[in-house]
């Protein structure tokens, strides 16, 4: 029997597939998934997602840069932009648009969705030609919502340390009921809810409760 690592990425991968196929007629060759970093800054992001496996380095090299980072979050900037890339000007070899360039991708189109403390989940898709209006985009970001359910529940399953008691405390939690209300709801002693949440919060390297909430919600476990 498959270990659950190798179960939940290979879920993943399917996911990534089937929707790299459902949207082939847009031309689109390459996508990302980019989520918060739960132990850095606002900027820090790591890929939790990327096919084909080829862009991995590409991909890698978006998530360490600042575009669309915290002070993205932070404007009035549309959840969706749209990107030739080839006409914003790259700079150096590093840059990760010229990455993506040297691989034939011209056109990008991000697709966010927003999570506490100007964190968020980031999908790219790009494609080895411009887009030629706005419909197009538009259609790959409704894509993007329509499978992101599924993605994000993958996603969660493969990055996410916590065990389903304890995201079953951390949301009652999150809901506001205290250990004791969350003990006599779940039918358990108030000790075993402290317990799951002390695990969860040394998981999530977090130094309260809140903290651990919030992580929580930043790995799409909440």
């Amino acid at each position: 029997m498959p270990s659950p690592a190798r179960t939940d990425s290979a879920e993943l991968s399917t996911l990534l597939d089937d929707w790299l196929e459902a949207i082939e007629g847009y031309a689109v060759t390459a996508i990302v998934v980019l989520g918060p970093n739960p132990l850095g800054g606002a900027d820090d992001r790591r890929v939790l997602a990327a096919a084909p496996a080829a862009i991995l380095d590409a991909a890698h090299s978006l998530a360490r840069s600042d575009d669309f980072g915290a002070t993205w979050r932070q404007s009035n900037a549309s959840l969706v932009a749209w990107q030739h890339l080839g006409k914003s000007d790259p700079q150096g070899p590093d840059n990760w648009r010229a990455q993506w360039l040297r691989r034939g991708l011209q056109s990008m189109v991000r697709v966010a969705f927003p999570l506490p403390a100007q964190r968020a989940f980031e999908v790219y898709m790009f494609s080895p030609h411009e887009l030629h209006d706005r419909q197009e985009a538009a259609v790959l970001g409704w894509s993007a919502l329509s499978v992101w359910p599924s993605m994000r529940a993958a996603i969660t399953r493969q990055h996410s340390p916590l065990t389903a008691r304890e995201v079953q405390c951390l949301s009652l939690a999150f809901e506001g009921m205290t250990a004791q209300a969350s003990a006599h709801k779940l039918g358990c002693s108030e000790r075993t809810v402290n317990f799951h949440l002390a695990n969860a919060m040394g998981k999530l390297r977090a130094d309260n409760k809140m903290a651990a909430i919030q992580r929580a919600c930043w790995i799409g476990a909440l």
